[in-house]
């Protein structure tokens, strides 16, 4: 018996904007300019998509340069398309599972943070395992869509499947 593979789909953090891809190209890391001012990251996390359905909506766009587009959620902001004449990139944060792909390549190193290769090297700070931190962390709501598909969003009531 071989494992399910997990379902191509995401969206945006409010819910207004979701999809499904039928398949995945090159994941990949983009260091240009324009994807850290996009993402507001120091890099742009995004994989070809092939055959994507918007499920929920569709995203606004920016055309950010004279040969591309980018997608986003006109409610809540979240990036989700890079569009060029050659097809279309998705934000892998933006999936459900965004394991489902790990960037194999990064691109545009020209652009790239010089401190970008030392990020993990960073000593690591757990707040929640500090009191004032477990205290903030313990009575957080996520009013975020849940990272899988919904019939409805918001829900009624305003309370959410997750």
């Amino acid at each position: 018996m071989t494992a399910a593979t997990p379902p191509l789909t995401g969206g945006c953090q409010c819910g207004a904007v979701r999809f499904r891809a039928g398949v995945l190209g090159r994941p990949s890391i983009c260091h240009c300019r324009m994807c850290q001012k996009a993402f507001g990251a120091f890099y742009g996390p995004l994989v070809t998509g092939h055959d994507v359905v918007w499920t929920r909506g569709s995203p606004k766009r920016f055309r950010s340069s004279n040969k591309i587009s980018r997608g986003f959620c006109g409610d809540c902001g979240t990036p989700l398309t890079y569009e060029y004449e050659g097809g279309i990139e998705l934000a892998i944060g933006a999936f459900d599972d965004p394991a489902v792909a790990a960037p194999v390549v990064q691109v545009n190193p020209a652009d790239k943070l010089p401190f970008v290769d030392t990020l993990a090297d960073l000593p690591w700070r757990d707040d929640a395992a500090e009191p004032a931190g477990a205290a903030f962390m313990a009575d957080i709501v996520s009013h975020q869509h849940p990272d899988h598909d919904t019939p409805a969003w918001p829900p009624a009531g305003g309370h959410h499947d997750g």
